[in-house]
C-alpha cells in the first residue's frame, strides 16, 4: 500500500508500508517495513499497517534473521525506525550497544541512560520493543539474572541468550 501525504508545503510525499510473514526455527516471525527502514517485528503471525507482501527489507530482515539464529551473524545491518517515545528509544538505543553474548540488568541500563531509579520504565521500555531482535531486549535480564519482561514467552528469552553465549559453531 502506497500513502501520499500531503506535507504543510503541499509537495507530495509517498510511503510504503508492507509487512509479510517468514519461517524460521523459532516459529514464523511478522516483518514489517515503511519502505526505508525495518518498523516492526513480532513473533508468530501478525497484522501491521500495509499491504501483506515482502518487500526488499523485510526479505533481508529475514534473511538476517535465519543468520543470526545459525550463529553466522551477530549483528544486524538493516536500518530500523521503531516507534516509540523520545525514553523508550532512548533505552533501545542504550540495548542496541549490549554486544553479543552478553546481558546488562534492568539497573545498569537505567543507570547507563541517566534514570537510576526508572528499572521498571526500563523493564517496560524493553517489553514494548517493536523490534526484538535486531534492538536486542532479550540482552536485558532481572538483577539475579532472571528473564523479567520480554515480548514473547521468557522461554524464547532465555533460548537467545543460550543461543549467542554458546561457544560452538
Amino acid at each position: 500500500m502506497s500513502l501520499s501525504v500531503h506535507s504543510s508545503n503541499g509537495v507530495r510525499e509517498t510511503s510504503s508500508f508492507t509487512y509479510f510473514v517468514y519461517r524460521t526455527p523459532l516459529g514464523r516471525i511478522t516483518l514489517a517495513s515503511d519502505g526505508e527502514a525495518l518498523t516492526q517485528m513480532a513473533f508468530g503471525v501478525a497484522e501491521f499497517k500495509g499491504e501483506y507482501r515482502p518487500c526488499a527489507l523485510t526479505n533481508q530482515a529475514s534473511s538476517e534473521v535465519l543468520e543470526y539464529l545459525a550463529k553466522k551473524r551477530e549483528t544486524f545491518t538493516l536500518p530500523l525506525h521503531p516507534k516509540g517515545s523520545t525514553f523508550q528509544k532512548k533505552v533501545w538505543d542504550c540495548v542496541s550497544s549490549i554486544p553479543y553474548g552478553q546481558t546488562k540488568t534492568y539497573a545498569q541500563v537505567a543507570t547507563d541512560i541517566g534514570t537510576p531509579k526508572g528499572i521498571r520504565a526500563v523493564s517496560s521500555a524493553c517489553i514494548h520493543n517493536p523490534l526484538p531482535l535486531f534492538i536486542p531486549s532479550h540482552r536485558v535480564v532481572g538483577i539475579h539474572g532472571d528473564m523479567g519482561g520480554f515480548v514473547t514467552n521468557p522461554a524464547v528469552k532465555q533460548y537467545l541468550i543460550d543461543l549467542e553465549s554458546r561457544k560452538d559453531n
